[in-house]
């Protein structure tokens, strides 16, 4: 026999319903996304390390997305060669003891609008920062946007993220792990559109680009191993996980910087020039992107990092 359950416990349970599920249907907005990318790329002025005026409004426009929507907003402000760059930094669930971070440089490689590499990664943190607000989180959350990760920087003591690493280090702060958002925006379903840095990769990972990579080297840590295998489990986005040594290229982003101070870290990529051809070339342009695919890579990464 059925039975039919007064309005008022039906309403209740609805809420209850909504409210536990809130937490993970949230979605990343295709239009905010395509939005984010024209402000990015569309510049006056190239965003490189001669532009020091263009990187400063390209910070103020991060985090003044992310004031309504985090626990606390800053700038980490740091010096090279007498010019002063900054980190932008959202934090969320202030309150819980371990960090995350999940970190996109938004500056670029000489003369060019640097789409993919690395506009993508910066709008995935920025609408990261929309999803989570007032979520309840198993850790605090620090999402930050580094400046300085491109030539004439890369790999020295001047990144953005190495100061943003060391500093950690130094308040001597309970990391969990580090991702780092590098390049998620190119897709190409033909045939050979992949390459590797060794050949007998096609036979694994096969000759098509279409799928999102989570990078990690060997002994990466707890961390990286666990947000690898819940992203994978049940991702709405191709994926496909690599674990290999520094030598094979998998250092070439901010993720570096952690690994070389004893955190679990990893990235999450396209692959970068092993399948997109405009790296670092003018042809790094917004119409060169599938945002449909992007999103669902940053509707991943947010879906694992609630559940972490």
């Amino acid at each position: 026999m059925h039975k039919t359950l007064p309005i008022n416990q039906l309403i209740f349970l609805f809420i209850i319903s909504s409210l536990s599920l809130s937490k993970v249907t949230a979605q990343s907005d295709t239009s905010l996304v395509r939005q984010h990318m024209v402000v990015i790329t569309k510049t006056k002025q190239f965003r490189n390390h001669l532009k020091v005026e263009q990187l400063d409004s390209i910070a103020a426009y991060i985090y003044k997305h992310w004031k309504p929507y985090a626990d606390t907003v800053y700038y980490q402000a740091f010096i090279v060669k007498g010019l002063t760059y900054k980190n932008v930094i959202a934090v969320f669930g202030s309150k819980n003891k371990k960090t995350v971070v999940v970190g996109a440089h938004y500056d670029v490689c000489g003369d060019q609008e640097g789409a993919d590499d690395n506009a993508s990664g910066v709008v995935s943190i920025l609408e990261l920062g929309r999803l989570l607000k007032g979520k309840t989180l198993n850790n605090r959350i620090e999402l930050v946007a580094y400046s300085l990760e491109e030539p004439p920087y890369f790999d020295t003591h001047s990144m953005g993220s190495y100061f943003h690493a060391k500093s950690l280090v130094d308040n001597k702060t309970q990391v969990y792990g580090m991702i780092s958002m590098e390049m998620i925006g190119y897709f190409n379903d033909a045939k050979n559109s992949q390459e590797y840095p060794i050949k007998i990769l096609t036979l694994f990972y096969g000759k098509r680009g279409n799928y999102i990579t989570l990078v990690k080297k060997f002994g990466a840590g707890k961390f990286a191993r666990k947000f690898s295998r819940r992203f994978n489990r049940g991702a709405s986005v191709k994926t496909k996980k690599f674990t290999g040594v520094p030598e094979l290229g998998i250092d070439l982003s901010d993720h570096m910087n952690y690994w070389n101070f004893g955190i679990s870290a990893l990235m999450i990529t396209d692959t970068s020039f092993f399948r997109n051809k405009n790296y670092h070339e003018e042809t790094d342009t917004m119409a060169t992107l599938d945002l449909f695919r992007m999103s669902k890579v940053i509707n991943e990464t947010y879906k694992t990092l609630i559940g972490l």
